[in-house]
């Protein structure tokens, strides 16, 4: 082995990071935001049970958002590909980056959607008048994630422009 040590070696270990970070961490946000909405939902489905359905949004919205984890570590995965081109370190940390903005803003999302969620179905079921107000602040929760999804997408696209080929 004639070859140095560039560090380029370790490069993948941060892209496959960085597609683990966003799979997990949205994950974790969408099961916290159905778990927290969905026992809201029960404990109003006892008073209104007729509500139940209308109620189940909160929980619908936070398992989205595990769709957003999954897109972007298919789309940070298909990009390690060292034997085809490349990957250099710089690749790496832009897949980490990507894949940290996009988990820790589905996890961030997640709990939003939970508490208000919890919160909005109970209260709904007292006073139906909260029923918009609680689906806008739910689009505002869930529109964290979504920018997350977007600057994870702009992130990964800059692996592979490290270096003129």
């Amino acid at each position: 082995m004639s070859s140095i040590f560039s560090g380029d070696e370790t490069a993948p270990f941060f892209g496959f990071l960085g597609a683990a970070a966003a799979l997990v961490f949205s994950c974790m946000g969408a099961a916290y935001g159905t778990a927290k909405s969905g026992v809201g939902v029960a404990s109003m489905g006892v008073m209104r049970p007729e509500l139940v359905m209308k109620s189940i949004v909160p929980v619908v919205m936070a398992g989205v958002l595990g769709i957003y984890g999954l897109i972007i570590a298919v789309i940070i995965s298909t990009g390690i590909n060292p034997k085809a081109k490349p990957y250099y370190l710089f690749d790496g940390y832009a897949h980490l980056s990507s894949g940290l903005a996009c988990g820790l803003a589905g996890l961030s999302a997640g709990m939003a959607i939970g508490i208000v969620g919890d919160a909005g179905v109970r209260a709904n079921a007292q006073q139906p008048k909260l029923f918009v107000g609680m689906i806008l602040i739910l689009i505002f929760a869930e529109a964290l994630a979504l920018y997350g999804l977007i600057v994870g997408i702009i992130l990964s696209s800059r692996a592979g422009q490290s270096r003129a080929e």
